[in-house]
């Protein structure tokens, strides 16, 4: 059925056999604290063709740029058979299947993403319904307060060292429910939490810990002590983590003896392309003892009664489909084309591909921070183990060192003291499988250059 809007005619007849003079009347109920304001940072309305002239001219901004940049998207390489596949009309225009009779293909691929996720996280669950890794974070927060039948606090502890972005997503989207985010701050400017720091939480009714793996510096958390030390104090354990990189580190699923509870994370390294800001999906995995609190859905195998395969919706969390009291998720989509793009992806590539994905990007990285922190006036933070990621501390101003790489078409890292003040003129850097060793030594030679120049003024 076309959707036609309402003529203003339409409207009139409406409000003549309502009896009333204005369509604001039918919402006099709404308090005016409530309204919504005039959006006074919009510009006025554009034509297509203007539009269109604009994008074509920001995207030449980056045009030839080479970047370093991370933080949780990641610029990798994407096989091009992905896209190809993934851009076929049967996959391109597909929505979410309500009706499994009539959807067994997109059926089948979310069947096969949720199986290579559960290997790639080891763990027994995954669903296939998340817009993105803040989104997720949120959603595994009220899975976990849910879950957690040992706590009656509506408190999660958060390590200082998770992507910000991501705690202000959850934060935004949880504490209208009252659940309050507690952070593990950082000590004494570490790039890590340390066991000792969580010792002043011992004792204390907390349903969750949200451990980030690698985390935002790049550094990897001691991932089996904090975890056995939360499962000690009755928490659940939150993983946010990088697919790629557990691709050649310990699974979730495997962190100290039980393992984590939720996994979740941004699958946009997984086939997803850098582009102004998206796409993404976020992914969430789970142990089997915590299936029937998670969102989104989960799709089945099964037989059919001559024999055939075929696949189901076998959990549907929404309210429209179960009573409302026990509706567990909100989810009315699921980045389907990005699950289907990343799932061609995973199955190109296989385990061992992601994992020499994973090495590679790690070996760029070292190399990468080590040619960096040889230059005078630059250091590298980081200590012991990291993936792909590391942080630098200028001995002069930052934002005059990142301006002048800008010019020379180097995208260098993201500052850091906006999101960490007692990080003043430190950057985060990235560096993935696309780098080759030319590319790390221009950086190296510009950054010296901007730093010469700087000094002899």
């Amino acid at each position: 059925m076309p959707f036609i809007p309402h003529t203003e005619a339409d409207i009139e007849q409406m409000l003549q056999v309502l009896d009333i003079h204005h369509i604001d009347t039918l919402f006099d109920e709404i308090p005016s604290a409530l309204h919504a304001k005039e959006l006074g940072n919009i510009d006025p309305g554009r034509s297509e063709m203007d539009v269109l002239r604009l994008m074509q001219e920001r995207a030449e901004l980056d045009a030839g740029a080479m970047c370093f940049l991370g933080a949780g998207a990641y610029e990798h390489h994407i096989p091009s058979a992905v896209w190809d596949i993934a851009a076929r009309g049967e996959f391109m225009t597909a929505y979410t299947p309500y009706q499994a009779e009539a959807s067994q293909g997109t059926l089948q691929l979310i069947y096969e993403y949720q199986s290579m996720m559960t290997a790639l996280m080891s763990m027994d669950v995954s669903n296939a319904s998340l817009y993105d890794g803040g989104s997720a974070l949120a959603e595994a927060i009220l899975m976990a307060v849910r879950a957690n039948r040992k706590s009656k606090s509506r408190r999660v502890l958060y390590a200082g060292t998770t992507n910000p972005r991501y705690v202000r997503a959850g934060r935004a989207l949880v504490a209208g429910q009252g659940i309050e985010l507690v952070e593990i701050p950082r000590q004494n400017g570490a790039l890590k939490i340390r066991l000792d720091d969580l010792q002043q939480y011992a004792e204390q009714d907390y349903a969750a810990i949200i451990l980030p793996f690698p985390n935002y510096f790049g550094q990897l958390e001691s991932v089996h002590e904090i975890v056995d030390w939360a499962h000690g104090q009755k928490m659940l354990v939150i993983a946010a983590v990088n697919p790629i990189a557990v691709s050649a580190l310990v699974p979730p699923g495997e962190w100290g003896r039980q393992g984590a509870d939720i996994a979740i994370g941004d699958g946009q390294p997984l086939g997803l392309p850098l582009s102004s800001g998206g796409p993404y999906f976020g992914f969430m995995c789970c142990r089997q003892a915590y299936v029937r609190q998670m969102p989104g859905r989960i799709i089945g195998k099964t037989i059919d009664l001559e024999g055939r395969t075929g696949y189901t919706l076998t959990l549907q969390a929404r309210e429209q489909h179960i009573r409302r009291s026990k509706a567990t998720s909100n989810i009315c989509t699921n980045q389907g084309l990005a699950v289907t793009a990343a799932t061609i992806h995973m199955a190109l590539l296989g385990a061992k591909g992601l994992a020499k994905v994973a090495l590679a990007s790690r070996r760029n990285a070292v190399r990468l921070a080590v040619l960096l922190s040889q230059i005078e006036g630059v250091a590298c933070l980081n200590d012991g183990d990291s993936f792909h990621e590391f942080v630098l501390r200028f001995d002069t101003d930052l934002d005059t060192v990142m301006d002048a790489l800008h010019e020379q078409a180097i995208l260098p890292g993201i500052a850091l003291a906006g999101d960490f003040p007692d990080l003043p003129n430190c950057l985060l850097v990235c560096a993935t499988e696309t780098k080759q060793e030319s590319d790390l030594e221009t950086y190296r030679s510009h950054l010296e250059q901007v730093l010469a120049e700087r000094e002899g003024t």
